[in-house]
């Protein structure tokens, strides 16, 4: 589990070839551990493998959409803000986007991977408080 997680925190960020530039060994470690120790690596998993199941269902039914806060094919009218990091595993096309969601803020930021929040956690707080000031 250890070696699928580093290889997964290495793979998914923007490390320039070295995971030690965006994660310390305590930050990977202490991941780790928690979800050694408190055996909850499955609930990191469940949202990968729904949307994964939300994506097939879309395959066969166009009607199903990906949107998970409205299932019923129409546009959600909350108001969404979208910060997409450059070495994410998966960045929406704008269009799409739009399609599906009330977008009131898209923010391409310069640097950063899957793991934002641990990697450029001054950008994207940033960038939630901006979305939030113009509510």
């Amino acid at each position: 589990m250890a070696a699928w997680i580093v290889e997964k925190w290495n793979t998914w960020s923007d490390n320039h070839g070295d995971i030690e530039n965006s994660f310390s060994k305590d930050e990977l470690l202490t991941n780790i551990t928690i979800f050694w120790v408190t055996q909850t690596i499955n609930s990191a998993f469940r949202l990968y493998y729904e949307s994964m199941q939300s994506l097939m269902q879309a395959m066969y039914n166009p009607l199903n959409k990906l949107n998970p806060f409205d299932k019923t094919g129409g546009r959600t009218t909350v108001p969404t803000a979208f910060a997409i990091f450059p070495k994410d595993i998966a960045i929406p096309v704008r269009d799409f986007a739009n399609r599906f969601f009330n977008v009131q803020r898209w923010t391409e930021m310069p640097s950063g991977g899957h793991f934002a929040a641990m990697e450029e956690p001054e950008l994207l707080v940033n960038d939630i408080r901006a979305f939030a000031k113009g509510l």
